[in-house]
């Protein structure tokens, strides 16, 4: 629910007006309504690990949504997802895999797929060739093949395919998007992107031991041990490492709010910090620091992302677009966002009385301000955006995925459009071992 001083009414107008151009990729359709017998959708979420039941809370709180089974190689997450359903009222059949699922479910509408990167591929397409239409968490593969075939499945079927950038749903971000950066143009001519999401040490995942599947379990599924399934997210040939995991909400940020793809991109990186014998030996880098660079029509805009895993510093997780009038630095944590203008910038009066901003209050002056070098800038002047919503983080998305089934509403985040953010991800961790920059081309980034 959108709670914000703009009536409901001026922002479903504002957000519906960026349908066409800012949120739906060329090409992508809307369905007519699909419905179980029971007048409801029936979904199943396949995976029930960590970012799986996070979608799961969504699911419960979403109406006309009616979850009938999971799916899980690992039995612990199984009776334990059979569990909490059946404790919050929902009887739900549960599966091993996913083709017993298809097998199994004959009035199925629709499924949430959160398993591990390289299973993604596999199951989407699979269940886009049996009639279901997909939501998928990002990324979409752990390689750029993979993501391909899941939009070629796509058009080939004509499912829909959401991917899980969530932010793109996101009526914080849409109404910055729409008022602030375009409508309102308060940040002037952009020039420079900042974007990072640091998180302290953790050690690895663990297992209870009465839970351990066996070795020819494991193997069926792609995974060596325990230790590899558990941490799949820093093995290479399962996931995509801290840029794949963090990096791409925010990168597909910045191709969205640009409106196109970075054409290069340099970067470095190493595994630096997690190595034996304090930790299990991991294939991806710990840190990685992205310069990308976008040709806009009044000149270059570059874009720099840094993911840390040793260091929660650095002021949390965020995109930081920077222009000559003003900067937007935006977060899903609301404690984060702030709008800043420039001393030079015209007024903003005119988007406070619109109730669209309103300035924050200014931090005391420290006792010494007065000795700063007289060569720096004056202080930029804060405000905050009046636009908030009180629902789960993925619910808007998911919400917009259901109501694009039911023909109510367009994708904001289909697979074409979200393979052209992926591909340059996918691209920045080759720059790292290949230590020179690496030019996109407007083709390549087409799946």
């Amino acid at each position: 629910m959108v709670n914000s001083s703009i009536t409901r009414r001026e922002f479903i107008g504002a957000t519906a007006a960026a349908g066409a151009g800012l949120m739906l990729a060329p090409g992508a359709k809307v369905f007519g309504q699909t419905k179980s017998a029971n007048g409801k959708l029936n979904v199943a979420l396949i995976g029930f690990g960590a970012e799986g039941r996070v979608l799961m809370e969504s699911l419960l709180v979403i109406p006309g949504i009616q979850v009938v089974a999971i799916v899980d190689i690992w039995p612990y997450a199984r009776t334990y997802g059979q569990r909490y359903l059946k404790a919050m009222g929902h009887e739900v059949k549960a599966y091993e895999n996913y083709q017993d699922l298809l097998a199994g479910e004959k009035d199925l509408q629709a499924v949430v797929v959160a398993t591990p990167d390289f299973w993604h591929a596999p199951i989407t397409n699979a269940c886009l060739k049996a009639g279901l239409h997909v939501y998928c968490e990002k990324m979409m593969s752990n390689t750029i093949e993979g993501a391909r075939s899941m939009v070629q499945t796509m058009r080939q079927t004509g499912k829909l395919l959401q991917i899980g950038h969530q932010r793109r749903s996101n009526p914080r971000y849409i109404f910055a998007l729409n008022h602030v950066i375009h409508g309102g143009k308060l940040c002037g001519r952009l020039t420079a992107v900042n974007g990072q999401w640091n998180r302290a040490v953790s050690e690895d995942l663990g297992w209870p031991k009465h839970s351990e599947m066996t070795p020819a379990q494991l193997a069926k599924y792609g995974y060596k041990d325990m230790h590899q399934f558990r941490n799949w997210r820093w093995y290479k040939g399962m996931g995509g490492g801290p840029l794949s995991d963090l990096g791409a909400h925010q990168i597909d940020v910045f191709n969205w709010w640009l409106g196109r793809p970075a054409e290069s991109v340099m970067a470095g990186g190493g595994l630096d910090y997690y190595k034996p014998p304090q930790f299990a030996k991991r294939d991806w880098y710990d840190n990685a620091m992205v310069i990308y660079e976008y040709p806009m029509p009044l000149g270059v805009v570059r874009a720099f992302y840094q993911v840390q895993t040793t260091t929660s510093a650095g002021g949390g997780y965020y995109e930081y677009f920077m222009g000559d009038d003003g900067a937007l630095k935006m977060s899903e944590d609301p404690r984060i966002t702030a709008l800043y203008r420039e001393a030079r910038a015209p007024s903003w009066d005119e988007w406070v009385r619109k109730n669209y901003i309103r300035a924050a209050a200014a931090p005391p002056a420290p006792a010494d301000a007065e000795k700063v070098d007289v060569r720096e800038t004056a202080q930029l002047a804060k405000y905050d955006m009046n636009v908030s919503f009180n629902e789960y983080i993925h619910q808007p998305h998911l919400e917009n995925f259901f109501n694009a089934i039911r023909g109510q509403a367009k994708l904001t985040c289909p697979g074409d459009e979200a393979f052209r953010s992926e591909y340059v991800i996918h691209k920045a961790n080759e720059a790292i071992p290949a230590q020179k920059r690496i030019a996109i081309t407007s083709q390549e980034v087409e799946a």
